[in-house]
């Protein structure tokens, strides 16, 4: 009998060092003039898998940073591994709701998660670096960003997610500078209307975008989900809308991600077979 102990310490080592690289970079902003601090998670590659991977970008809420995923729910570097997607996780500044501001040059967030942040990362990493290999997804402002960032540019992100998407920031006018963001409601009522993801989905890009969405039923946004959720089910918007108990808190969206890593893998793979 041959002895099984070395295959079993094989074994557990393969798994020890299997564990995916987190990084913390410092991106350029060409249209702020700064640099500002990005996690990067690439996953160990699977020995059959290609060597280059998809990429999730996880944006974080009001009032948060770069570093809120992955200090708050570390799993997602063990779901980078399962999935084979790479995690970036750009700062979106404290409340930028992902715009480019009309009235401060200093919050031009669209600019930077949309095209800056995606040129960066597949200039420096082994990413697949076109539409069927990006997509977008976060929490609260971030989900709001999520879908506000995806509708409008469609040509670099191929699917997008909410998880408690803010999704009417014309009704969010106290507490999270939505108006130093967009400045005053009258005169710039054009940004206030068309820039909350309840009205830009009233312009569905030409290339089809896949969309999944989802809110706990004890979420002070529930009623801004279900507004978008209807409004998709009348424009025949195909879309995944999912509610399950919850708050608006970090147990929730620490499960969340997990059903969203698998819509966006089923996305992926999707992708790579047309």
């Amino acid at each position: 009998m041959k002895p099984i102990l070395p295959v079993f310490v094989l074994m557990i080592f393969s798994i020890y060092v299997r564990a995916a690289t987190v990084d913390t970079v410092e991106i350029y902003s060409n249209a702020m003039h700064r640099s500002i601090k990005t996690v990067i998670i690439t996953p160990t590659a699977n020995p059959s898998s290609p060597k280059k991977f998809p990429v999730m970008y996880l944006l974080h809420g009001a009032f948060g940073s770069y570093a809120n995923w992955i200090t708050k729910v570390p799993h997602i570097k063990a779901l980078a591994d399962q999935y084979q997607i790479m995690i970036v996780c750009p700062d979106g500044g404290y409340t930028s709701w992902y715009f480019d501001s009309p009235v401060d040059s200093n919050y031009q967030y669209e600019t930077f998660v949309a095209k800056e942040v995606p040129a960066y990362t597949d200039a420096h990493y082994p990413t697949i670096p076109n539409r069927k290999g990006r997509v977008i997804t976060g929490l609260s402002m971030g989900g709001h960003g999520g879908l506000f960032l995806a509708f409008r540019h469609s040509d670099l992100f191929s699917a997008c997610g909410s998880m408690s998407g803010a999704l009417h920031v014309t009704v969010i006018k106290q507490k999270y500078d939505v108006e130093k963001r967009l400045g005053d409601t009258a005169i710039n009522r054009k940004y206030w209307h068309d820039w909350s993801v309840l009205n830009v989905i009233d312009q569905y890009p030409k290339d089809s975008i896949a969309i999944t969405m989802d809110c706990g039923t004890e979420d002070k946004v529930i009623a801004m989900n279900r507004a978008v959720h209807e409004k998709m089910l009348r424009l025949h918007i195909p879309h995944e809308y999912t509610e399950r108990p919850g708050e608006h808190n970090w147990a929730y969206w620490s499960n969340a991600i997990d059903y969203q890593f698998l819509f966006f893998r089923k996305h992926f793979d999707k992708m790579s077979a047309e």
